[in-house]
Parts: structure tokens; sequence; C-alpha cells
């Protein structure tokens, strides 16, 4: 199994990346938080997983292990494919998607495109003692609980700022003052940003 591919990025697009090592392109499929990550940098180390299917092997790259973990753990539910797996990812951070899956949100999963009501609990059911038994880190994530939180991270990733960037403001704003309405968050995350 291949674990990891470093290289050049050829060609970068939202949903996939060619990386050239030693003379050969590789296509990997990605998420959107990998693609903001890999914006701007022209030599990258992907974390890759590879499925192979009697049609086809193809390569999906995650920027940390954490994000590939996180994969590997969706794609173990009945009735999640790789590429829903993407589309969750891809619709959330990993610190988010962990803190969404711990605290059994299931109304916040059900926002994925394709993700249902009855999917989205048997993501929570399945993977919920998972989450908190692997390595994924949560104590970015007290944004996740708040809907002011939510409201703020959502409006700083509208003005164009990156949104785990937006995520860590956020969250930092939050630990120091938990009682903070959405223009104060906004506000002084404007400064630190």
């Amino acid at each position: 199994m291949i674990d990891y591919i470093k290289g050049e990025v050829v060609e970068l697009t939202p949903a996939s990346v060619t990386l050239e090592t030693n003379g050969i392109g590789y296509f990997i499929n990605i998420s959107l938080n990998t693609y903001t990550s890999l914006s701007g940098k022209t030599n990258v180390q992907l974390y890759i997983h590879e499925a192979i299917r009697e049609d086809a092997h193809v390569l999906f790259g995650f920027f940390d292990k954490q994000e590939r973990e996180l994969f590997l753990l969706l794609i173990s539910v009945s009735g999640i494919g790789a590429g829903t797996a993407r589309m969750i990812l891809s619709s959330m951070n990993p610190l988010e998607l962990a803190n969404v899956i711990a605290s059994g949100n299931s109304d916040m999963l059900k926002t994925v495109k394709g993700i249902g009501l009855k999917t989205a609990q048997r993501v929570i059911v399945d993977l919920k003692d998972k989450i908190k038994t692997s390595g994924i880190e949560q104590t970015e994530m007290l944004t996740a609980d708040t809907s002011s939180g939510h409201e703020a991270v959502a409006a700083l990733v509208m003005l164009g700022f990156p949104q785990q960037a937006s995520q860590k403001v956020v969250s930092k704003i939050l630990k120091d003052k938990p009682d903070c309405t959405v223009e104060q968050i906004i506000k002084t995350a404007l400064k630190m940003l």
C-alpha cells in the first residue's frame, strides 16, 4: 500500500491534484480542505489511500494524517463510499467533523449533500466511540458547540478568510470570552486575521 507521495504539483483543481514524482504523474482525488492547504505550494507530500476496485485503482490524497484517518473511518460505515466520505471532508475540516461525530450532531451532518438523517445517525452510532479513542484532537473545536461560533466562522469565510484560520481564531476568542455575541467575535477576529 502507498503511504504517501511526495512530488511537484503539476495541476491543481478543487477536486484533484496531479503530483509528478520521478517522471510519473499521479492523479489524486482530494477534499476541499486539502485543496486549501495545497494552494500556492509547488512541492508537497500527500498521505494516500489507495482504493483498488475491479475496474480501477483510485488514489485519494490528504494533507495530513488526521484527515486520512477520518476518511478511513467514514468509508468503514455501511453506505458511505469514498465519494461521499470526500464530500463530508470537503464540507467540514477534520477537527470540526470529529467534534460533530463525538457530540452526536446529526443535524450538522445532514447539511452535507447526499447525507440523509439515517445515514447521519449511522455515521454517529458507528464512529462515536472510535473518534473518542482515536488520536484526533478536539481541543480547537469550541466553536462547534456554539451557534455564534458557527455564524462567525461562516461570516469570516464569506469575507474571504480561509476556514481553518477562521476556525482557530474564533476558537481562541471563545476560549477567552465564551459569552461573546457574533458581532463581537467577528470584530475581534478581523483584528487577529
